[in-house]
């Protein structure tokens, strides 16, 4: 399997390389450079895509969403060592399959195996699921159409957008959204499309 890293520590990116190698990874390029990768990834046969979300010089989910305009089908998964919801949630949006801990070594190459088979993998430690003020209802109290418009939401996409897509007029889907909310008992569409990445 062809793996591309970017990370801006070079200790992390070493490491890394090491691990990936041994494990049978064929390591294309590891670097701090994000524009070469991005160059590397358009040259290159690459299976999986590894990034560091926080970098000094550029994020992480900047350089992954400028891969997924180029390759929409592009398998990328996020190191983080922070648990930063927004750029979480930005990037599952935007078509990142995983975000892990860099520090859940026992966990890095399952997930890239199952990032390469277009699974989504989101690290148990990150405690998305703590962002709920109650305990997580069941998504079948859900009806299928509350399930498509929840689809979309985690999608990223607007109420405009999703009532062109599903022919639906946007008061419809203000109240399909309301109605949403009150079912799960969360409080936003952020809150929404976390509840849909894990459940």
């Amino acid at each position: 399997m062809k793996i591309l890293m970017v990370d801006d520590d070079l200790l992390v990116l070493n490491a890394l390389s090491t691990i990936l190698g041994k494990s049978g990874f064929e390591i294309v390029l590891a670097t701090t450079d994000s524009k070469k990768a991005v160059e590397t990834y358009k040259e290159s046969e690459i299976d999986v895509v590894i990034l560091d979300i926080r970098m000094k010089e550029v994020n992480g989910v900047d350089v992954a969403i400028e891969i997924l305009e180029y390759d929409k089908d592009a398998k990328i998964m996020l190191l983080t060592t922070f648990n930063d919801r927004d750029d979480i949630i930005r990037a599952l949006n935007k078509g990142v399959l995983g975000v892990i801990l860099k520090d859940n070594v026992a966990s890095l190459i399952p997930a890239i195996e199952s990032v390469s088979l277009g699974n989504k993998i989101l690290d148990n430690e990150l405690n998305l699921k703590n962002l709920f003020n109650t305990t997580k209802k069941d998504f079948n109290l859900l009806t299928q159409k509350e399930i498509e418009i929840l689809e979309q939401i985690a999608k990223g996409l607007s109420n405009k957008e999703i009532s062109e897509k599903l022919f639906l007029s946007e008061g419809t889907v203000r109240n399909y959204i309301s109605g949403i909310l009150e079912k799960l008992e969360l409080r936003d569409r952020t809150q929404l499309a976390i509840y849909y990445y894990t459940k």
